[in-house]
């Protein structure tokens, strides 16, 4: 039996995938999540901090709806992106790679693929109070440099897309007047 061919791929950005994708894609589009949230739920041991000093990053966690970015990646490059997404966000498996439906700014619904925090992950730091968060956010360091950096980084990209996060927005503003 021949195999299917080859099918485009959608891949949902949130975080550090709107602003770093790190892989080629064809089509970027503002799009919305429902039953999601963008939320820093997730301890960093690895690319903003270290099991001894975690930092934190965001995950998708369960509620609300979450406004981000989805990328049309051509099915000739599909296998490699999810690759290439496995390995960077899989890292400590503290992300459950699902397939969810999202709607483009132009109406337009698709299914990608998105990383979704997992509640039972040791990693998972759950809702937790805004001074609790900068502080991991203050002491957190990783392999892909201060959380700090990725927490402003985020919140500006957000910006450009006219998403405002009010957790984000208030850490911004905490770590830009240190």
């Amino acid at each position: 039996m021949p195999s299917a061919p080859p099918r485009e791929l959608w891949v949902f950005g949130y975080g550090s995938l709107m602003w770093r994708p790190g892989f080629a894609a064809v089509e970027r589009r503002p799009a919305l999540l429902r039953g999601w949230r963008r939320r820093l739920c997730v301890y960093s041991h690895v690319y903003r901090g270290t099991a001894e000093r975690p930092g934190l990053v965001l995950g998708l966690d369960r509620g609300g709806a979450c406004r981000g970015v989805a990328f049309r990646v051509e099915a000739a490059r599909a296998e490699a992106t999810v690759r290439y997404l496995r390995e960077r966000e899989l890292v400590t498996a503290v992300y459950l790679e699902r397939i969810v439906p999202v709607t483009l700014d132009d109406g337009r619904r698709v299914s990608a693929v998105a990383y979704l925090a997992d509640r039972a992950h040791g990693q998972y730091a759950g809702a937790m109070p805004r001074a609790a968060l900068l502080t991991l956010v203050r002491q957190g360091l990783g392999r892909s440099g201060p959380n700090a950096e990725y927490v402003l980084a985020t919140r500006d990209h957000l910006r450009e897309l006219g998403i405002v996060d009010a957790e984000l927005e208030w850490l911004a503003d905490q770590l830009r007047a240190a």
